[in-house]
């Protein structure tokens, strides 16, 4: 059944592999306890915000309001965030973002996989399918990604879809300068050479609406 007022609670990504679904709190739950499991080792950070290195119950606290406060979407700014989910069971998570998407048509998007779910081509499953939902659900001209020069999976994940180099970033990573590398992929590249046939959308028209896009269909 849909939700009356939140279109976000019926919005999901199907591949034949996983499902990118909208999260609601039980869902949450469970993506915090992915991720209390561990997602990489203690002396790596692939992460902008150090999240990882809280402790409990703070890392559990910090990390729903996080997704509390992603719960918001308004057209000139939003992040929605989804469970990664395999044969029923979460794995990790998947993000896409913007600013001034009506216009601009960009969007950005992140993602992790708990450490038993690595190292399967998964990452890759859900980068696919989040770039399906911004281009395909969004009608974007444009999505950009960026990672760590030291996150090796990430930047394989970026490269095996062909995505265009866009420069680097000075950040700042547990008081020590880290170099992240960005990326983007045209719509133009998507359709060529990314675009599935077995990748489904649901519920992605109220949520158009919700975020104030349009598409050439609606």
């Amino acid at each position: 059944m849909a939700h009356p007022y939140w279109p976000l609670f019926d919005l999901e990504v199907r591949t034949p592999r996983l499902t990118l679904r909208w999260p609601d709190d039980e869902l949450e739950r469970r993506m915090i306890e992915v991720a209390l499991a561990g997602i990489h080792p203690p002396e790596t950070m692939p992460f902008g915000v150090p999240w990882t290195d809280l402790e409990s119950p703070d890392f559990e606290r910090s990390a729903l309001e996080h997704y509390w406060s992603n719960r918001m979407a308004r057209p000139d700014s939003w992040n929605l965030l989804f469970a990664v989910i395999v044969d029923g069971e979460v794995v990790g998570s998947s993000n896409i973002g913007a600013h001034g998407f009506p216009v601009r048509r960009w969007f950005e998007t992140g993602s992790w996989l708990g450490a038993p779910y690595q190292g399967q081509g998964l990452g890759r499953e859900l980068r696919l399918a989040t770039l399906h939902l911004g281009f395909l659900g969004f009608d974007a001209l444009m999505a950009g990604t960026g990672a760590y020069t030291d996150n090796a999976p990430s930047l394989g994940v970026t490269r095996s879809l062909g995505y265009e180099h866009n420069g680097i970033q000075h950040h700042e990573r547990r008081g020590e300068l880290a170099v992240i590398e960005r990326f983007r992929m045209s719509r133009e590249h998507f359709d060529a050479h990314v675009r599935r046939d077995d990748v489904e959308l649901i519920g992605d028209g109220p949520v158009r609406e919700l975020l104030g896009v349009s598409r050439a269909d609606d």
